[in-house]
């Protein structure tokens, strides 16, 4: 599958990207400027010289054009960015994994934004697409080190049934990634706020926290 990430040049989006490549996928880097996504594409194959990566640069309209695409910008821009590309990414499956959050003084603190979450907004902003929320509590940093596993739970929630277990299967395809059904879109607000909650556990304690559930060996 070729997947497109939207403001893929973060450690999120880029972390993902190589996560994805890693695991056989074409994927390709979005962003605002086709030369910073080059940029950060180069570095990845630089970073990771010798692996087969299968992973490109393009700006973000170039970015939509692929089968599935992810909305890895910050959280502000993740309506307008989506919004701007809405005729492209029609009847395709849109993966939204952006967290509304301020750091006010030492603590982090998650925001409302406009319908309740970032995932919610999306899909106001490309009615056409079937937005699926996931990947909200999975480190970064961890998630683009090849070199070591990234194991974590991943609540998945969406008002699209066939596309929140497409998404399912894909993030199924990354070792050590277990996807959850959390239900509908209406259950992305709880999970993105609680991103607020890891970030301060990362800051107390000087590690990267991920989210593993007990009770549910058996999934």
């Amino acid at each position: 599958m070729q997947i497109g990430i939207l403001g893929g040049t973060g450690p999120a989006g880029s972390g993902l990207a190589t996560r994805l490549a890693s695991v056989g996928h074409d994927v390709v880097v979005g962003s605002r400027s086709a030369e910073r996504a080059g940029e950060v594409v180069d570095g990845l194959h630089a970073r990771w010289e010798g692996r087969d990566l299968s992973i490109a640069a393009a700006d973000n309209a170039g970015a939509a054009e692929a089968e599935l695409i992810v909305v890895a910008t910050p959280w502000d821009a993740a309506w307008t960015t989506a919004k701007s590309v809405r005729g492209q990414l029609a009847g395709k499956i849109v993966l939204s994994m952006a967290n509304a959050l301020v750091r006010v003084g030492h603590e982090f603190q998650p925001l409302v934004p406009p319908r309740g979450s970032v995932a919610a907004s999306v899909q106001a902003a490309v009615p056409d697409s079937e937005v699926v929320a996931a990947l909200h509590h999975v480190p970064a940093k961890e998630l683009g080190d090849l070199d070591h596993p990234v194991e974590s739970d991943v609540l998945i929630c969406s008002d699209h049934p066939e596309a929140k277990a497409r998404c399912m299967e894909l993030l199924a395809e990354m070792h050590d990634l277990r996807p959850l059904d959390a239900g509908d879109l209406t259950q992305a607000a709880p999970i993105e706020a609680f991103t607020a909650v890891l970030l301060q556990l990362n800051v107390r304690y000087k590690t990267r926290v991920a989210v593993k559930f007990t009770g549910l060996d058996d999934i």
